[in-house]
């Protein structure tokens, strides 16, 4: 079987959305010819993990865990760290041990080719190094631009992400993006590439996890009962990516109007309503956000959960939220697959002529309104619940959420791979 070197900060047992799309290549690959070989770092650099996921790794595949420190959490002092420790993010010192490690991979199992993954942009750096070093064909899986917008806000640290992005582009041997609009981004940023060098390969759900929840599905049936809503990720307070602010004003509104009000208050004159906000990486704002519009019966931040758990909340809720500011039109975030798979009604608080929409429309669903304009959340968020309430709320074609599996995407990713290296048999260990 040829073998592929995969370069993945996001691994088990790290508990992040990145996570599962490398996990889901580990796994998938080898149906189709390819044998992975996992460069990643050791736990004690991700801040959440969930060792349940160990347990889902393919028990025949090598995984080489390199050294890698969060200067946030190992190399500061009273909370404050150098530039050094973390440039050109935290967990920089993973370089050097990777670069070793990914060298010994390559001369002793003969990869045929080097396949990393961003967001971290270290590991770009061990890409290009290893790229370099070894002559091999580089695949770099690009899932978000390295600079737009305002980000990165230092002007030193957004000039290094630039160059950067840039290098990789010119640099790999193929471009794989996530969404139609980060490929019209890229190649609107760098023309040089010509256009058979972009893959597209969206994010997806791996269906033989989605199938273990099916046992939790619910039909689409009245529910006179409190609503519970549901996100999942992260949130951001003061801008307009993925800021709630708007959403609450709403929910404030509509309580004050004795519309809605906090689950025990459910009755046929009001709908009782709790909305879950799991996961933000700002509780703290958030729930300022909350208690100054004394909404903390109805509205409440969660920690993360496991990755199973989480699913289960997902199916387990009667709608799904999703935020996406207008700005971020050109990426769709890796959750809004997985609440597609779990077959729930999803309000979408996004821009209409995003990825987003388009996906959500491709299968099906309409319920969609713009993120910072409340005249148009309130009669959207309002007839969102009623039809939560009579069981006449949207479900996603599944039909049509079947073709974003993950294992179709790997076969997709098999296909790069035997491209650009002919499918030749692998070549002999010395």
């Amino acid at each position: 079987m040829n073998r592929v070197l995969m370069i993945a900060f996001h691994y088990p047992p790290a508990l992040a959305s990145g996570t599962q799309r490398t996990l889901s290549f580990s796994r998938d690959l080898p149906g189709f010819g390819w044998e992975p070989l996992i460069l990643t770092t050791h736990a004690l650099a991700h801040e959440r993990i969930d060792t349940a996921q160990l347990d889902e790794i393919p028990p025949d595949i090598l995984v080489q865990r390199a050294l890698a420190l969060d200067a946030a959490r190992h190399l500061s002092i009273r909370g404050r760290y150098t530039r050094l420790t973390a440039w050109p993010d935290r967990w920089a010192s993973w370089f050097p041990d990777a670069v070793l490690r990914g060298l010994y991979i390559i001369l002793r199992h003969r990869p045929r080719l080097i396949w990393s993954t961003y967001p971290i942009p270290t590991a770009l750096m061990i890409a290009h190094t290893l790229h370099r070093l070894t002559g091999l064909p580089w695949v770099a899986d690009l899932r978000d631009p390295l600079v737009t917008g305002h980000h990165p806000r230092d002007p030193g640290l957004k000039k290094t992400f630039a160059n950067l992005e840039r290098k990789t582009v010119l640099n790999c041997t193929r471009i794989v993006v996530s969404t139609p609009g980060l490929k019209r981004f890229l190649s609107t940023r760098y023309p040089e590439p010509p256009a058979d060098k972009w893959v597209m390969l969206p994010n997806g759900f791996d269906e033989k996890i989605f199938r273990r929840m099916d046992r939790l599905r619910r039909p689409s049936s009245p529910n006179p009962g409190p609503l519970t809503l549901v996100h999942g990720g992260t949130l951001y307070t003061g801008n307009a990516e993925r800021n709630p602010g708007p959403l609450l004003n709403v929910v404030q509104q509509l309580r004050k109007q004795g519309v809605i009000g906090a689950p025990e208050e459910n009755g046929p004159e009001r709908i009782g309503l709790r909305i879950l906000l799991r996961a933000t990486s700002h509780d703290d704002l958030i729930n300022a956000m909350i208690r100054k519009r004394a909404l903390s019966d109805m509205v409440a931040t969660a920690p993360p959960l496991p990755y199973l758990q989480a699913l289960e909340e997902m199916f387990l809720a009667d709608g799904l939220l999703l935020f996406q500011g207008e700005s971020f039109n050109h990426l769709i975030p890796a959750k809004l697959f997985e609440y597609l798979r779990a077959n729930r009604p999803i309000l979408a608080l996004i821009g209409a002529q995003g990825d987003s929409a388009h996906i959500l429309r491709e299968t099906g669903l309409h319920a969609m309104v713009p993120l910072e304009d409340e005249a148009a959340i309130l009669p959207g968020f309002l007839d969102f619940l009623h039809q939560l309430r009579h069981g006449t709320a949207q479900l996603p074609d599944q039909n049509v959420v079947t073709g974003y599996s993950r294992r179709i995407q790997a076969k997709r990713l098999a296909a790069t791979f035997d491209e650009l290296t002919g499918a030749a048999a692998p070549p002999r260990r010395p």
